[in-house]
């Protein structure tokens, strides 16, 4: 199990020091802004979508390594997939998060983005990770304002 964890370590890390996706994108039809005050992680995406997909997604922002390697790690995930396919994996991956025992089968369903089914163990944290995910919804649905971990 150490090792296991170890490796997921590496993988968030490799993903914090070079995120994917880690640019603005000129031809965005949507982009949203999120904070976590509590960290100081802030992120905007960048949406660019037709005829209902991620045709391509883009992101800046600073924050810890949790933060950033979700971006990341979310940006390369929902490429290319329809908003219900994404509005899909953020539900699985918030319920592996936070769900009442429900987390070890979400994370099952999950592939790589399994690597933060361990940040349910850090309660604080859980923000870190999940607010990449709040801002894309909000970026899909078309809200102007900001989305605030702490709301």
């Amino acid at each position: 199990m150490s090792e296991l964890r170890d490796l997921y370590q590496q993988v968030i890390l490799d993903h914090h020091r070079a995120p994917r996706n880690f640019r603005p994108l000129p031809a965005a039809s949507r982009t949203a802004e999120g904070r976590n005050p509590l960290c100081g992680d802030e992120v905007t995406l960048y949406v660019e979508l037709a005829g209902g997909e991620i045709r391509d997604i883009g992101f800046q922002g600073s924050g810890c390594a949790i933060s950033r390697a979700a971006a990341s790690m979310m940006t390369a995930s929902v490429k290319g997939r329809t908003t219900e396919e994404a509005e899909r994996l953020f539900d699985r991956f918030h319920r592996m998060l936070t769900g009442d025992g429900a987390g070890d089968t979400a994370a099952a369903d999950l592939g790589k983005l399994a690597v933060f089914a361990g940040v349910r163990e850090f309660p604080a944290r859980i923000k870190c990770a999940t607010l990449p995910w709040h801002t894309l919804r909000a970026a899909l649905a078309g809200e102007p304002s900001t989305v605030s971990t702490e709301e």
